[in-house]
């Protein structure tokens, strides 16, 4: 992206901002996190080139990183349990026999097979936690999964993945980088990504009319690994630059058939019968719908490319018309959500799942209506983009605290809500209180204490290492409970504001990465005190400017995607805003 700063003249000294010293009420109160910040703190987190294909290794004996026996089977059960109900990218039936065939003498299977093996034991050890890995095979989780990708790594080289027109190789590249997301800076896992995705395009995937030639079981799978590939795509361009993100109307691939892996055989033309109830690609496919239906909204491609809208025009006058949302929640209830058991742990991932899509569906389009008017927004119009966000924060906080999702919560942790908390903490900050001010903040602190519960002893992808990104995080929850405090002070001078969950946890979090060496910070937390949190990392900017963004979509304002507390005083400004195609998620890093 091209960098053109109306502050470039004092790139020397940004850093040194005192935020506390500007007028919320003026214009340059419009703080974003800067760009840099964001790309310097890749930099300092992400080290790991090696995990890119840079070059072979050539000391490695694939037979030597093979686990015996019994590790592969149980690596085969957890991946069975934990991964395959959530992507189905592999069909059970056939695979199985294939394991247990392979597993006598693994110097007998074909270089795509191996790599797909590979990348199994990688995606299963990936799902797990430290201890439970220390329990199943005696070796830590970092030391198993690294053994395993670099046998993955090697495989996938033996068998030419660039050239490849094999979908077990494509597969096994796409569990790859799956499991390399939490150590590799987001940059360039969306180039590897990139490569990923036109691997696919060449060998046809995404041509619904390539994949009818194949065996009804081959076309499913391909089908499968296309929205799998996609809709991955689609998370980390959201992290880094949105407008690259193939989740677009220019291809026709089906999403996946309702069917399960025994309806289907190897042998077959005729694909059976889509089933009417749940079957055990119910998640698979219904994330698949989300996508098939957002590729085709217009506030999904105003933020995308805005030219595609004149492709969904041809089949749809009003893609954004209220009644077509309406149906579309309508029937992922009534098609699939109300045959859920909420006790099946599958069925309880697919409500929760798909409730907070369609809070998060709600929540974005309802930030792209009120874009397209001057008019400043009324209390109950800002109360409903809250509650969508809320929502969003509720259902993740059912994924996160759920015993029956513990073995999913490796998708879970991808996809952390950050949207909504930042839309919730820049209402937060102008009005602190607010008829559902007190609900957001006891909605954030359950939600935080799923996400963060055990912050010492917790094996998440974001207690790792010393998390540049929590800090911000940080900042922006605690500089919406310093607003609140003032605004408290005012109303009631004498009365004392006790600090909401969520602010206590986050200090508490904070003060033990300082007890652990992971914080410079010399000065203590204060309850009273949100100076101290990384005030560095906010800057104002141009956003039109400096993200190179359409001038004629969200304003900056509502848009919890531009990132921090940049709604002008006096309402919409038409002319400055964009939805950074940088990020969507611009703070996220390992887990986030």
């Amino acid at each position: 992206m091209n960098r053109k700063s109306q502050h470039s003249a004092n790139d020397g000294n940004e850093d040194e901002s005192d935020l506390d010293n500007v007028d919320d009420d003026s214009d340059a109160s419009e703080y974003l996190l800067r760009e840099k910040v964001i790309k310097k703190a890749w930099d300092t987190l992400y080290d790991r080139s090696d995990l890119l294909f840079c070059s072979r290794n050539a000391n490695v004996n694939l037979l030597n990183l093979h686990p015996n026996q019994i590790g592969i089977f149980k690596l085969w059960q957890v991946y069975l349990e934990n991964v395959n109900p959530l992507l189905k990218l592999t069909h059970t039936p056939s695979l199985q026999a294939r394991i247990i065939d392979a597993a006598s003498d693994m110097s007998k299977i074909n270089p795509q097979f191996e790599a797909l093996v590979f990348s199994i034991y990688s995606m299963a050890v990936f799902s797990m936690n430290q201890k439970d890995c220390i329990e199943a095979f005696g070796t830590p989780r970092e030391e198993l999964l690294a053994s395993y990708q670099l046998g993955t790594r090697e495989a996938l080289l033996n068998c030419t993945f660039l050239q490849t027109e094999n979908r077990e190789c494509l597969t096994a590249l796409h569990f790859y980088l799956m499991t390399i997301k939490p150590a590799v800076d987001p940059r360039a896992l969306s180039s590897m990504l990139g490569t990923a995705i036109r691997i696919a395009q060449r060998m046809g995937i995404h041509n619904e009319s390539s994949n009818i030639k194949c065996s009804a079981l081959e076309a499913e799978l391909r089908r499968r690994l296309w929205w799998s590939l996609v809709l991955f795509d689609a998370r980390i361009s959201e992290m880094t630059e949105l407008k690259v993100g193939q989740l677009v109307p220019t291809w026709d691939c089906r999403p996946p058939s309702n069917a399960n892996d025994f309806d289907l055989r190897p042998e077959m033309k005729i694909a059976p019968e889509v089933h009417t109830f749940t079957s055990e690609t119910l998640f698979a496919v219904v994330r698949s719908e989300f996508g098939n239906f957002t590729r085709h909204c217009a506030f999904h491609l105003d933020f995308i490319n805005p030219a595609l809208k004149s492709i969904v025009a041809r089949y749809s006058p009003d893609p954004l018309d209220i009644d077509e949302f309406t149906t579309f929640e309508q029937t992922i209830e009534q098609k699939y959500l109300r045959f859920c058991d909420p006790q099946n742990p599958l069925h309880y991932m697919t409500i929760w799942w798909a409730r907070g899509q369609l809070a998060k569906s709600r929540f974005i389009k309802d930030l792209s209506d009120s874009s397209k008017t001057i008019a400043q927004r009324t209390s109950t119009q800002r109360d409903a983009t809250i509650s969508y966000a809320l929502d969003m924060l509720e259902c993740d906080t059912m994924l996160m605290s759920s015993e029956l999702t513990t073995g999913f919560q490796w998708l879970t942790y991808l996809n952390f809500p950050f949207p909504a908390y930042v839309h919730i903490v820049q209402d937060l900050r102008k009005r602190p209180l607010s008829d559902l001010a007190q609900t957001s903040w006891d909605v954030m602190g359950k939600n935080c204490t799923a996400r963060f519960i055990d912050i010492e002893t917790r094996d998440n992808p974001t207690e790792r290492k010393a998390h540049a990104f929590f800090k911000v995080f940080a900042a922006v929850i605690l500089q919406a409970w310093t607003a609140r405090q003032a605004a408290a002070a005012t109303r009631r001078p004498s009365a004392m504001e006790i600090p909401p969950l969520i602010v206590t946890q986050i200090k508490s979090r904070l003060a033990f990465a300082e007890r652990n060496g992971q914080n410079n910070a010399s000065k203590p937390l204060d309850d009273n005190d949100s100076s101290n949190i990384a005030p560095s990392v906010l800057t104002g900017i141009n956003t039109s400017e400096e993200f190179n963004m359409d001038g004629d979509l969200l304003d900056s304002g509502d848009n919890p995607f531009s990132v921090i507390f940049s709604e002008p005083p006096t309402g919409f400004n038409t002319q400055g805003w964009g939805w950074p195609t940088a990020n969507l998620y611009p703070m996220m890093g390992q887990g986030w």
